[in-house]
């Protein structure tokens, strides 16, 4: 069955979902359009985005005006095109801006307009090897495209060790020097985090606040971690992951001081949900299926916790959406019926939105 196989109406978190496959090649090699979809929660296309130029690398973005905010591809060649990067849309499709660099997996706004992009860079790092390989590189660009400040990741990895343990660090390094020696990290996240009550905490305890509104939460998928960049100043001041993750995407921290991470199991073969309190490093919920393997999505995906307190999953390999209680009743469900010839028939990440927040979009495409 396609489209929504499950909604109730009196514990779902009535909204609009955001989302559209992602495609196995870029567009300008196919000549083939990409689409963009914002379901209702029947299912049906309340709003679509179609663009010709590029396509859909990871997720997009809605902003507060109708525009929308996509990234291109991330692996294509930028020497030998054009239409790679950060675009910007309006309501009717038409181009309003865009951003030329080479984005990977993940984008934030700031709150003074600015954005913060994951882009990656290719060079030798010799404490990870004699070759060439790839890692993760962080920049913040003004509207004017003006660089503001950037971030690499190999940079970084004296801090690494010194947060990890004895077993953690080997993990990381049998892996960067190992199975994944080129794309070590394979950073997938970019999330900035909010005000929240682990920030609070810490500042109450006199220490040095790790968990800052405006600091970064980064995943490094290859080897297992997750953590948090220092902001302005670059220092990773958190991480946490070996031998519990298992090729995560998308951690975030929730206003509760809790990070939100999709656990994909991509070598247990079986995913989960899990949110993680990151002062005592402790578990404090989790969703996984009965049986665990019937909710498995080995790459992408992501989860999205809701004003209710519900979380919405994206099983993106599956290209299933569906929303669950605290207590793990799923009381919304929807299988793509909007597939796309080019598409892989998977989507990486999806988004709601609740209804005041689409009705400038909805308004300007009447």
């Amino acid at each position: 069955m396609t489209g929504v196989t499950i909604y109730n109406p009196s514990k779902a978190w009535k909204g609009y979902t955001l989302f559209s496959e992602t495609f196995a090649e870029p567009v300008w090699k196919k000549g083939q359009e990409t689409v963009i979809h914002l379901i209702d929660m029947e299912g049906e296309p309340a709003h679509t985005w179609r663009q010709d130029r590029t396509t859909v690398q990871s997720h997009a973005q809605l902003l507060p005006n109708g525009n929308l905010l996509y990234p291109t591809h991330d692996r294509s060649d930028i020497t030998m095109c054009d239409n790679v990067g950060l675009y910007e849309l309006a309501p009717d499709s038409s181009l309003v801006w865009s951003y030329r660099c080479r984005v990977d997996h993940d984008f934030q706004i700031l709150p003074n307009g600015n954005l913060r992009i994951h882009t990656i860079t290719e060079n030798v790092w010799p404490a990870l090897g004699t070759e060439l390989k790839r890692h993760p590189y962080m920049i913040e660009v003004t509207r004017d495209k003006e660089l503001v400040w950037e971030w690499r990741g190999e940079e970084h990895l004296d801090e690494l060790q010194a947060l990890l343990s004895t077993d953690g660090w080997a993990h990381l390094m049998e892996r960067a020097t190992g199975q994944f020696a080129f794309d070590w990290a394979h950073n997938n996240t970019l999330q900035l985090i909010p005000p929240n009550a682990a920030y609070e905490r810490e500042k109450a305890a006199g220490v040095r606040p790790r968990f800052k509104p405006g600091n970064i939460v980064f995943s490094y998928r290859s080897v297992d971690v997750i953590g948090v960049i220092d902001y302005p100043s670059g220092e990773i001041v958190w991480a946490w992951g070996p031998g519990v993750l298992d090729g995560q995407h998308k951690p975030h921290m929730l206003p509760n001081g809790r990070i939100l991470i999709f656990d994909n199991g991509t070598l247990r073969k079986y995913s989960r949900v899990i949110e993680l309190d990151p002062l005592t490093e402790k578990i404090v919920w989790e969703y996984r299926a009965d049986p665990p393997e019937s909710f498995f999505s080995p790459y992408i995906s992501g989860a999205q916790r809701l004003p209710n307190g519900n979380t919405l999953v994206c099983e993106g390999g599956r290209a299933r959406f569906f929303e669950v209680t605290p207590g793990g009743e799923i009381v919304w469900e929807f299988r793509n019926a909007h597939n796309h010839p080019n598409g892989r028939r998977a989507i990486y990440r999806c988004l709601r939105y609740s209804p005041e927040y689409v009705r400038p979009l909805l308004a300007a495409a009447l």
